[in-house]
């Protein structure tokens, strides 16, 4: 909300009158979600921050100016009263506030501090420039935003209450909007729609974002159901055979180098593989469920990673990731090698606590003055191009499962292409330290595939 230019208005609201015409207004917008959480709008505030809970109190005071009640709007009823104290600027931003719309907006083109370019998904038409200091610092290309836009002093700028989009939230959105507008699923991802009928729905805009954050912040709290490829309660095994008195590390590789299953990765390494067309085992019962993830490596080759084999010392050690896969390692090994190696002592840790252990032992863990960001941006700008180089010739599965220089081919495809991009651009731009992606352009990408056209 623009303090400067609202500060009257909003103390006017106090008037009885009007308090309770904008707390109407106000459950419309936020009571189906605070009901459905039992909660409060003051508790909102502890759990979004109060930053978030007054952008969402933001739109619904944007929704209730530009309302009639008994024929009364409370902006102009404000400045007939009271407007000799705001002076014709600032009369004229309330009143084109009141005008205003809540819809989403694609941002491109930003000048941080300064401006962007703003694209209506919903109405359509040309980008238009908007000049904004605050949002512009945090936003990235190609992502969304729920707001309204203003004029003011001959140029567009945004209304202060703005919901930044994610991809979720724009999916849910384009059904809610379906379901109150009472239409089917089409190829476009959002229905087009009038201004007067976008007044109507300014709550839809503010309950979407509202549950989808939410409901985020309840599975972010809730650990991930980890499972293994085969839908395996994913289970830490490592298991050590001793090699037998008088074996040698070499008579143990000679027999696993004949194992069909087993791939040679290195000096004294294997791997354990299921080859395509080999049996799989039937899926546990609990990979139906809705928190589950599965974990699974493969080859180059196709072929699923079971486990791994390693020879170091007087010790043969295989390392799976469930039970059932240490029993029937277990079984291989002991078939193939018989008296070559002893009885062998197995270690387990559960997916948590190896979680806990990586997260206590500080593996992985990088000194960011290890290099700068200059550096780490021209590191980063050399592997992304050698990846999206390669991408181009891949199949994409968002794509229709084909490659991107085959999608450009119809226009159907090329406009899937774009939206493509403009998620690995908006995607990408979050990678790596604070400034080191800055200087990665994905123009080429859009020059090489025929489509710069749609890049707005």
């Amino acid at each position: 909300m623009n303090a400067d230019n609202l500060t009257g208005l909003i103390g006017y609201l106090k008037q009885d009158q009007w308090q309770a015409c904008f707390e109407e207004v106000l459950g419309e917008h936020l009571g189906p979600a605070l009901e459905a959480a039992d909660i409060s709008f003051e508790e909102l505030g502890d759990i979004l921050g109060q930053g978030a809970a007054m952008s969402l109190w933001g739109c619904a005071f944007e929704d209730f100016l530009g309302q009639n009640w008994d024929n009364e709007n409370f902006v102009e009823v404000y400045l007939k009263r009271r407007g000799w104290k705001e002076g014709p600027r600032k009369s004229a931003y309330m009143r084109g506030l009141k005008e205003a719309v809540m819809s989403l907006y694609e941002v491109s083109q930003i000048v941080p501090g300064q401006s962007m370019m703003v694209r209506d998904l919903l109405r359509g038409g040309d980008p238009v420039l908007v000049h904004e200091r605050s949002a512009t610092q945090s936003l990235k290309p190609w992502e969304r935003i729920a707001a309204r836009l203003v004029p003011e002093d001959g140029k567009m700028v945004l209304a202060g209450s703005l919901l930044a989009y994610s991809q979720q939230a724009c999916e849910d959105l384009a059904e809610n909007l379906r379901d109150v507008l009472k239409r089917k699923r089409g190829q476009a991802e959002f229905p087009k729609i009038k201004a007067d009928v976008l007044r109507d729905l300014a709550p839809v805009f503010t309950l979407t974002w509202l549950f989808r954050t939410m409901e985020n912040m309840v599975s972010a709290s809730e650990p991930p159901v980890l499972f293994n490829s085969d839908g395996e309660d994913l289970v830490f095994h490592d298991v050590c055979f001793p090699l037998s008195k008088g074996t040698t590390q070499k008579s143990i590789a000679e027999v696993l180098n004949t194992i069909p299953c087993l791939q040679h990765a290195g000096r004294m390494i294997w791997n354990w593989t299921r080859q395509a067309g080999d049996h799989v085992p039937e899926a546990h019962s609990k990979a139906g469920d809705s928190k589950a993830q599965f974990l699974s490596t493969t080859l180059d080759d196709g072929g699923l990673v079971l486990g791994n084999l390693e020879l170091k010392g007087r010790q043969l050690r295989l390392q799976v990731n469930s039970e059932t896969r240490a029993e029937q390692g277990t079984a291989l090994l002991r078939n193939a090698l018989g008296s070559l190696i002893g009885s062998p002592l197995t270690q387990i840790m559960t997916a948590e606590q190896a979680i806990e252990e990586q997260r206590t032992s500080g593996r992985g863990d990088v000194l960011e003055d290890e290099i700068s960001l200059e550096e780490e941006a021209e590191v980063l700008a050399a592997v992304l191009e050698q990846h999206y180089r390669r991408v181009l010739d891949e199949v994409v599965p968002g794509l229709g499962h084909v490659t991107p220089r085959q999608a450009v081919k119809t226009a159907a495809g090329k406009k899937k292409v774009a939206a493509w991009l403009k998620q690995i651009e908006a995607t990408t731009a979050g990678l790596g330290r604070e400034g080191a992606g800055a200087s990665f352009s994905f123009d080429w990408m859009w020059e090489e595939l025929g489509i710069k056209g749609l890049r707005k």
